[in-house]
C-alpha cells in the first residue's frame, strides 16, 4: 500500500460528552505512555489528533480522527482555532515523546470540537485507552492540549446560547431536568428551575412525548424530544433560549 504523504499540519479534536448520571460535561482523552529500561518517561493524557494527509481537507482529517477514536461518523463538529506558537511542544515530556515518535517539532494544529452522546462510545474496546474526564477536573495533560480544551470550552459556552447544539449531547429522548443539568454544567451557573421549565416547554421545537422515564427509583419524569425541522422553520439563526 502506498504511503500517504502528510503535511506539517495536524488536526486535534476535543470530544465533548455529557454524563446524565453525574451531570458532568466531559472530554474524551487518550493515554500517552512511554517507558524505557523500566523507567516511566511519560504518563499522562492528550487529545486525539493526527497529521493532515496531502489529499485531505481539514474537515476530512477531523472526521477520520474521530472515527478512528470512537467509530462514529456524522457528529456535530466545529473548527474553532489554529494553534501555532513555536514553543507549543517544548515541554520536557513532550520533547521526549516527540523524539520517540519521530515527528516534526514545528507543527501547527487546527483544533475542532465534537459533541456526541457518551453512551455511543464503547470505551471497553478502545485501542487508545480513551477515558472521559470532567472538563473542570482534568488529569495531567500533555502538549498544549489543556489550553486547547479550555479554548474549546469557552467557545461552546458562547455557542450553546445562540444555537441548539446542546441537544447533540443529550439522548434523543430527554427530561427537562437533563436539559437544565446540561446548561448548568456547561455554564457553571444555577438556573431557576420553574422559570427554565416554563420557558423550555413553551418552545414549539421541544416536543412532549407520550412516554416517561423507565428504570428509575423516583417518580418517572415526562420525556421530550428536540425537533430540528420545527426549529429550522421557526428560527434558523435566532435560537437564544434566555435562561
Amino acid at each position: 500500500m502506498e504511503q500517504k504523504k502528510i503535511l506539517n499540519i495536524s488536526v486535534d479534536c476535543v470530544v465533548f460528552g455529557f454524563d446524565t448520571i453525574t451531570k458532568s460535561l466531559n472530554v474524551l482523552l487518550i493515554k500517552r505512555y512511554l517507558e524505557k529500561d523500566k523507567e516511566v518517561l511519560v504518563d499522562d493524557y492528550v487529545l486525539t489528533g493526527y497529521h493532515v494527509y496531502e489529499d485531505e481537507t481539514l474537515d476530512q482529517t477531523a472526521t477520520r480522527v474521530l472515527e478512528e477514536l470512537t467509530g462514529l461518523k456524522n457528529q456535530y463538529k466545529k473548527q474553532f482555532k489554529a494553534f501555532g506558537d513555536p514553543n507549543r511542544l517544548m515541554n520536557k515530556k513532550d520533547l521526549v515523546w516527540i523524539r520517540n515518535e519521530e515527528f516534526n517539532l514545528r507543527t501547527i494544529t487546527i483544533a475542532y470540537y465534537f459533541l456526541l452522546k457518551t453512551d455511543d462510545v464503547d470505551l471497553n474496546k478502545n485501542k487508545y485507552n480513551a477515558k472521559w474526564f470532567p472538563v473542570n477536573n482534568l488529569p495531567e495533560v500533555g502538549f498544549d492540549h489543556k489550553n486547547i480544551i479550555l479554548e474549546a470550552y469557552e467557545d461552546l459556552k458562547v455557542k450553546c446560547l445562540s444555537e441548539p447544539i446542546i441537544f447533540k449531547l443529550l439522548p434523543d429522548k430527554f427530561t427537562i431536568n437533563e436539559v437544565q443539568d446540561l446548561y448548568q454544567s456547561i455554564l457553571c451557573i444555577e438556573i431557576d428551575n420553574r422559570n427554565f421549565r416554563r420557558k423550555l416547554i413553551n418552545k414549539k421545537y421541544i416536543i412532549a412525548l407520550d412516554e416517561k422515564q423507565v428504570g428509575v427509583s423516583k417518580k418517572p419524569a415526562q420525556l421530550y424530544m428536540f425537533s430540528k425541522d420545527i426549529y429550522d422553520k421557526m428560527f434558523q439563526k435566532n435560537y437564544l433560549i434566555s435562561i
